[in-house]
């Protein structure tokens, strides 16, 4: 992955993530957008980061390594003004308007 992409893969940012999924002798790619949660270490070799998402009313997250090879594209859809620490596994008990309220974005 991009550097600049990487830097920009922070706590409270919505991103969307293209996957690369293998079926049988054929590939295609699936998306999996939401908020970013956590990252951890760095640019390093072994960094990832964690994405969240609400589908059919049940919370689901995923674990992206950020130097995977079935990552295809990571395209930042908003960053958030301030955020205030690192990790945000407190937004998995609030609704979706209370974090948009508390992140300050749209």
């Amino acid at each position: 992955m991009e550097k600049d992409i990487l830097s920009k893969i922070r706590s409270g940012a919505k991103v969307r993530v293209w996957e690369r999924i293998k079926e049988g002798d054929k590939e295609r790619q699936s998306a999996f957008e939401g908020l970013v949660i956590a990252h951890k270490h760095g640019s390093e070799a072994g960094a990832s980061f964690t994405v969240r998402s609400v589908i059919s009313e049940v919370g689901v997250e995923k674990v992206f390594q950020a130097h995977s090879p079935s990552i295809a594209k990571v395209e930042i859809l908003s960053t958030p003004k301030k955020v205030h620490t690192s990790k945000l596994y407190h937004v998995r008990t609030y609704s979706s308007k209370k974090i948009r309220e508390r992140l300050k974005t749209k």
